[in-house]
Order: structure tokens, then sequence, then C-alpha cells
């Protein structure tokens, strides 16, 4: 069974008084297996946004359904939906999400507090990942004291303390530099070899062609697929970049 499957989602939005529809979503199905590494591709507004956060439980679609693990998010109780976010979700954004009050080590433990999770199990959790990312000599900064670099290993270190199922990552390499985004990719390829599933949205063709599948989003649907197979990084960006400029002279349909 797979451990995400989306099928047939339409979200449409609706203004105040019902006089105007925007069709962010029309129909999009799709499965990614346990241990798989997916990134999803599109222009601006078409439709990743939304996409992503109804898979984050976020946002509700106005058809179809997502099922996690065989659990339809739609059935959850809206007073359950932030423990269940909280305990099969990890989230790593853009602008990493980081409270300034909280110590670095803080805000990693943050999802583990709200758990309630006893101090023992919290520390023992964090030291191999902090080892891991090469944090542990930052825990008792705060995110204004620290790099961008450093900042998003906070936000992946968050994400992964309370061992999810699925990683999403939204724009993860938005605000890094050239030598961050390079570090923060080689983290995702080690983390997802170790198990971890991993769906992230980007617009980058470099952090896309990390990735084991890109899904590309047109028009609120998906529109095309391309699997790595046994492609090397070059061969896989470049693979992405002639699909991107074949769908947008109309090409490539999958």
């Amino acid at each position: 069974m797979p451990l995400l499957e989306v099928s047939d989602l339409q979200k449409i939005y609706t203004s105040r008084f019902g006089a105007n529809q925007v069709q962010a979503l029309s129909s999009v199905s799709f499965q990614v297996e346990r241990g798989e590494y997916v990134a999803i591709m599109g222009e601006s507004g078409s439709g990743k946004t939304t996409l992503l956060n109804i898979l984050a439980a976020l946002d509700q679609p106005t058809r179809g359904e997502v099922q996690l693990n065989g659990k339809n998010l739609r059935s959850i109780k809206e007073k359950e939906l932030a423990a269940f976010r909280r305990d099969n979700l990890g989230f790593v954004f853009q602008d990493f999400n980081l409270l300034d009050t909280f110590s670095v080590q803080d805000n990693i433990l943050l999802p583990l507090v709200l758990a309630g999770k006893a101090y023992n199990e919290m520390n023992a959790r964090l030291q191999p990942i902090a080892r891991k990312l090469a944090i542990s000599d930052i825990l008792a900064k705060y995110p204004y004291e620290i790099s961008g670099g450093q900042k998003q290993r906070t936000a992946i270190a968050r994400a992964l303390i309370t061992k999810p199922q699925l990683i999403l990552a939204d724009e993860p390499t938005g605000a890094l530099d050239s030598r961050a985004t390079a570090e923060l990719l080689r983290l995702f390829r080690e983390i997802n070899d170790e198990g971890q599933t991993i769906l992230m949205v980007t617009h980058s063709i470099t952090a896309a062609s990390h990735a084991k599948r890109v899904l590309f989003i047109k028009d609120g649907a998906v529109y095309h697929q391309l699997y790595r197979a046994s492609m090397s990084t070059a061969a896989m960006y470049q693979k992405i970049s002639d699909t991107l400029t074949l769908i947008a002279t109309g090409g490539a349909r999958k």
C-alpha cells in the first residue's frame, strides 16, 4: 500500500458572496511509496501551494481525498488535526519558521514538548540528529545568531525529531546561498537513503534534480512525471530543464 495516496483532488475557491470562483486544482492524482523522494514543480499559479496545504491537512479539497498510510485526512476531526500533523508530518519551510526567542535546541524540541514527551526521551532523540546535521555546537544559540544554512539544518532537525511518516518541504532552498543549498540537498539525499519519505515543492531545477521522481503540475493537474532511474544528478538536471521547456510549449504530456 502506498504511504501517500492522492485521488482526484479538486479545489475551488469561491469569493465571499459566491460571485467569483477560482479553480486551483482540477484533478490531481498520484501516489508516493514509502521511502520515495518526490519533487513537485510547476509555474506560479499552477496549484503547487494549494496541493501542499491540502497534503498538510491545512486546507480541505472541494472534491477528492488524501490518504496517509491508509488514513483519510478528511476523516480526522478538527480538534485532532494539530496532533495528527505533529505526529505524522515533518515540515521544512523556505523561511525556516523558527522562534527567535527560543534557542536552537528548544526550537527542535518544541514538537516533542507539545506532545508531552519526557525530557530523557527528548534528549535521546536530539543528540544523534544534532550530530548528524552538524549542529551540536550551536544548540544553545538563538536563530538570529546563526547562518541561513544552520537555520535550515535546525528546521530539518525539528522535522525529523518526531520520526514523521512524511516530510513536506516547501521551497527549502529558496532562502539559501549556493553552498548552503548544496549542503541541504546532500542531507536530504542522505536522509532519504536512510528510509525517510520526502515530498518537496520547488521552483529550483537544482533542488528537483536530487529527487528520485519529479511531478510537473500545470493548470491544477499532474501534467507529466519524470523518474530518475539510473540518471546522474547532472543528467536529471538537464532532463528536468528540457521537460519544463517542452511543457511551456505544450509538449511532454504524461
